[in-house]
């Protein structure tokens, strides 16, 4: 059939199908033009809403002071050592008379890639070392978290406690 054509209807057919092609590239540098637009107020947005949270230094240095510092896990032998040395440091600058340290063998975790090491205490406190020594515990940059905080406070002394903590952090 096409071979029944002429010179000048084949030409019309490769000009109409230049034309398509073209109607095509068209519509589709259209479609990426406007979405590209709206990649770029959006972008917009953002940085205008990213540059209204920038804090001064001050109120930074003051943010930071309350984000808790931490260290990345070692090996089980050094994280243990670190770990319950900053812990028993902890102790004694709260001012409880703590019993030594038991060191619980880590466990795995799920979904972390970590083992969990614990770290057991028993002493005796009053009631603001037990608060001086929870409220120093975010200093700890191994600590990842309270395990057990078991208070018993004896009848006949009710100013002094037994405080049994359990502390863990990760190792590798």
């Amino acid at each position: 059939m096409i071979k029944k054509l002429t010179q000048r209807e084949k030409r019309t057919i490769k000009l109409g199908l230049v034309c398509v092609a073209g109607i095509l590239v068209f519509a589709a540098a259209a479609e990426w033009t406007e979405h590209w637009m709206q990649v770029r107020q959006s972008l917009a947005l953002k940085q205008r809403d990213f540059e209204s949270l920038r804090v001064d230094e001050a109120k930074w240095a003051g943010l930071m002071s309350v984000v808790p510092a931490f260290e990345m896990p070692e090996s089980e032998e050094k994280q243990k050592y670190l770990f319950r040395d900053r812990f028993d440091q902890q102790l004694k600058r709260a001012g409880i008379n703590s019993k030594p340290l038991q060191v619980i063998p880590a466990q795995k975790t799920k979904g972390s890639g970590y083992r969990l090491l614990r770290v057991k205490s028993s002493g005796r406190c009053n009631f603001e070392q037990a608060c001086r020594l929870l409220a120093s515990l975010n200093e700890n940059p191994y600590l990842v978290g309270i395990e057990e905080f078991e208070i018993k406070c004896q009848p006949d002394r009710r100013q002094e406690f037994e405080l049994n903590l359990t502390v863990s952090t990760f190792v590798k």
